[in-house]
């Protein structure tokens, strides 16, 4: 089966730009579980910063794809007013395009593998790719929403996510990060560079577009490394 590593990275909306409307169905849970006004603050400022958490108040800022055989792959993403150059490092092409060019092209890709895998895909990756394809007008090629059982899934869309096999399917109580499986199987954290998930949003800010882009490359040789792992070893 033709395998394809995916990944993505997001950033939210200016929280300020919302109309009241939407402020007020962000926040009207705080006031009721904040007991002072310190509490409130602090709860105030974590749903600003996790506005990049949904597909309605945020989008897809960079899509990365590898071919799990034969490590060739791209990252596709945003870099609104600069002139970045195409380029290549590692057998990753680094690609720059608006939102709904870097969908279209996703899905146009995914019409050529039947096996897809992920790291937390069918909790975030995947539900946030298809609602923003659906809001860009861009049909998704594929349902990687199927059944979360492999052997109850088409064979065409197989969709591995490797944080739902390694705790098995909820049976491991810690949900543990993609550091803390490369840590433990020996393999390169794409946090070693100094970049972590949570820092897309201040590097897109600071318009460092290839720096998420490479961080997001980093995810992509990681979650395939520790795909090799579960296929070894783990895979029945």
């Amino acid at each position: 089966m033709a395998k394809l590593v995916f990944d993505i990275e997001t950033v939210g909306e200016d929280f300020d730009s919302f109309d009241e409307t939407t402020k007020r169905v962000l926040t009207k849970w705080i006031e009721r579980e904040s007991e002072n006004e310190e509490e409130y603050k602090h709860y105030l400022d974590d749903v600003k910063n996790r506005t990049g958490l949904s597909p309605l108040t945020g989008s897809v800022v960079a899509i990365g794809v590898l071919d799990a055989d034969r490590d060739q792959g791209a990252v596709y993403f945003q870099a609104p007013g600069e002139e970045v150059k195409e380029s290549e490092d590692g057998g990753i092409k680094f690609q720059p395009m608006d939102e709904k060019a870097m969908l279209t092209k996703f899905w146009e890709i995914a019409r050529q593998y039947d096996e897809f895998i992920s790291f937390n895909g069918r909790s975030f990756d995947v539900p946030f790719l298809m609602l923003r394809s659906a809001i860009n007008k861009v049909r998704p090629s594929k349902n990687l929403m199927g059944n979360r059982y492999l052997e109850r899934q088409r064979d065409d869309s197989l969709h591995i996510d490797l944080f739902d096999q390694l705790n098995f399917q909820g049976a491991v109580h810690r949900r543990d990060s993609l550091h803390m499986y490369t840590r433990a199987f020996g393999i390169d954290s794409p946090k070693a560079g100094g970049v972590a998930g949570d820092d897309v949003a201040s590097l897109f800010k600071d318009r460092k577009f290839i720096d998420i882009a490479r961080y997001n490359a980093g995810d992509l040789k990681a979650t395939r490394d520790l795909y090799r792992y579960w296929h070894s070893y783990l895979r029945f």
